[in-house]
């Protein structure tokens, strides 16, 4: 096992099999497969910013006592889409970071610096493996096996890299998001595990009886469900990508709806303040006086107009049109 100080492998996946005794305190072994509901909740959740919001250009402001810096750390952020717009990048980023803490909890990104282009490039790595002990972070690499394509497979041995903590911007989920979620997720993994249970109640064919009588009632288990579902959900507003209007009110689903988008918008702007706080931070390490905030404008969807929208619902003045143009298309 080596120690030393390096900058964080950008692993991101082990197989069960690679991952031993000791490894395993440190790494999770990762679900083979994905659970339906929580799945779908992840995905939608994550999706901070809508269509609308991608074809504005003026997304966010940004604050800053030294604007050619802050071009400089935000110029060569990493992305899936490795857009080249401020706004597009943060953006992009606030989406990549909102999915790493519903999934783990925590992102972590590290700056390299390239002193030949002379350009700082921020760049994501995976949260697992990861503790911070007294101020410092420390990366467990397990033992794993690199393929290479022109000569042999090489082992590599386990790894314990300890970070420079100038260098990484960790971001954390709010502590009361992260509650909610917690709560629910318990409930959708029962959900999931049963989701095709009705299964069990189908009768078995027998040569006597080839078509014997089901008196199994399909659908109160689906409306068990469905009930389940919703209270499970209650605190995020999720409507689990069900639109039967015949079963729930307009009104069920326009509350419903602010509550999921106010949560969204707690998220985001938490992690634009997170932003603000980690790159600042960073910054000093270029200069020492450095500071930045970078703040939504009135183009993106407010908390204070949702929550007036709540109010007009309940008082019948507001359309149920208005209500979901808002949520959706901003």
């Amino acid at each position: 096992m080596k120690i030393f100080r390096a900058e964080p492998s950008l692993w991101y996946r082990f197989c069960d099999e690679q991952i031993g005794l000791v490894d395993s305190l440190f790494v999770k072994r990762e679900r083979q497969e994905q659970d339906f509901n929580r799945r779908m909740f992840d995905e939608d959740f994550a999706r901070l910013f809508h269509l609308m919001n991608s074809r504005s250009s003026n997304l966010f402001e940004i604050v800053s006592n030294d604007g050619e810096l802050m071009q400089k750390l935000l110029g060569n952020v990493k992305t899936r889409c490795a857009p080249h717009q401020v706004d597009d990048t943060i953006r992009e980023l606030v989406e990549e970071i909102a999915h790493s803490l519903i999934c783990f909890g925590r992102a972590y990104y590290f700056l390299h610096d390239d002193t030949e282009q002379e350009v700082i490039h921020v760049t994501s790595f995976s949260s697992v493996g990861v503790v911070r002990l007294f101020g410092a972070h420390i990366q467990w690499v397990p033992n794993r096996r690199e393929r290479h394509w022109n000569r042999d497979d090489e082992e590599l041995p386990r790894e314990i890299r300890i970070l420079d903590a100038a260098k990484v911007m960790r971001f954390n989920m709010p502590t009361s998001i992260k509650r909610m979620l917690s709560a629910q997720n318990r409930t959708l993994a029962v959900l999931d595990k049963h989701q095709f249970g009705e299964t069990n109640f189908h009768p078995q064919a027998t040569y006597e009886n080839p078509n014997p009588t089901n008196y199994f009632d399909f659908s109160v288990w689906r409306d068990t469900q469905d009930r389940a579902l919703y209270r499970a959900t209650r605190s995020t507003g999720w409507n689990g990508r069900k639109y039967d209007s015949s079963k729930r009110s307009d009104f069920f689903f326009c509350h419903r709806l602010i509550r999921f988008r106010r949560n969204q918008l707690l998220l985001r702007d938490n992690i634009l303040s997170q932003l603000s706080g980690e790159f600042s931070r960073v910054g000093k390490g270029y200069k020492t006086e450095f500071s930045v905030e970078i703040l939504g404008t009135n183009e993106l969807p407010s908390i204070a107009h949702l929550n007036e929208l709540e109010v007009r619902l309940a008082r019948e003045e507001v359309g149920f049109n208005e209500i979901i143009d808002y949520c959706y298309k901003r």
